[in-house]
């Protein structure tokens, strides 16, 4: 559009008001120069816009044409404006985080409950895949933050750690007493149980496959699960010992539904915490729940 945008801002008004006078009323300029901007729309169109009578003014049909294409534009940019202040006044935005399925159900959604309350007009999407994935993820700039497990080393990543994991062995008492008729289990416990992991890929898998590695301690029967939930579950009917996180499993240990295997070596512990990448602009929506959780971990 190579024409002043106020050229047809003073067309628009003078063809809703029908009246010179009105429109500059409205407008707040001077007639001479609502006339000098028409003048100037018509010689640059190469087309009369207004017809003049007794009464003011009447579109001619170039100008019905014209006016139907500026009367949509203005009624966008309106639109925009209007949006762009709901924006200001509701908080509305968009936070993109990935997250494992395991630390989304247990870390994030308690976090999420209470930011949602104070910022209802936030949409949230969710990325559901492996800490390595959401790394990324980060890396491509596909999401605006992400709930991961710590690795050893971060890229041009900043972590907020929200505190410590420790992985742990569980199984039902009467699987460990079957158990413990079959073998001594007092080196190796895993050697004659069925051992069950998460699936390779996957960072909790890499972390403790080095464990065992470390300890040469190795199961004779392995099944390998999706989620961390199967592996609760798994556990709790009595198919096996497996490993999980124990911030997942407390009610149960209390309970005694599980029971955690005693281990020769315990497991070192691992952060968790929200990375961001470095160096990264963030819109205001994310600023607010960075804002949000660091003020949680603090308190």
């Amino acid at each position: 559009m190579d024409q002043n945008l106020s050229l047809y801002r003073v067309f628009y008004t003078v063809a809703n008001t029908g009246n010179i006078s009105k429109a500059a009323a409205r407008l707040y300029i001077s007639q001479p120069a609502i006339s000098k901007s028409i003048r100037k729309l018509e010689e640059n169109l190469e087309v009369s816009l207004f017809s003049r009578n007794s009464r003011g003014v009447q579109l001619t049909e170039e100008g019905e044409l014209l006016y139907h294409y500026v009367q949509n534009a203005f009624y966008s940019l309106e639109k925009g404006e209007t949006q762009i202040k709901k924006i200001h006044e509701l908080g509305i935005g968009h936070i993109h985080i990935g997250v494992s399925t395991t630390l989304c159900k247990y870390v994030l959604l308690p976090y999420l409950k209470e930011f949602i309350e104070t910022h209802p007009h936030i949409r949230i999407s969710i990325e559901c895949q492996s800490t390595n994935h959401t790394l990324q993820l980060l890396k491509e700039n596909k999401v605006d933050l992400g709930l991961i497990g710590k690795p050893e080393r971060l890229y041009h990543t900043h972590f907020d750690s929200l505190g410590e994991i420790e992985d742990i062995f569980v199984c039902t008492k009467s699987y460990m007493e079957h158990l413990s008729k079959r073998s001594d289990y007092s080196e190796n416990p895993f050697q004659s149980a069925t051992l069950m992991l998460l699936n390779k890929g996957n960072m909790t898998r890499q972390y403790i496959d080095d464990y065992l590695a470390s300890c040469r301690m190795e199961a004779d029967n392995l099944l390998e699960v999706s989620t961390m939930d199967l592996l609760i579950e798994f556990a709790k009917i009595g198919m096996g010992i497996a490993c999980v996180i124990r911030q997942f499993v407390e009610k149960e240990l209390a309970e005694g539904s599980l029971i955690e295997v005693p281990l020769p070596i315990s497991i070192n512990k691992r952060e968790i915490g929200f990375a961001l990448p470095e160096n990264i602009s963030q819109n205001k929506a994310v600023k607010e729940f960075i804002h949000f959780y660091r003020k949680s971990t603090s308190d």
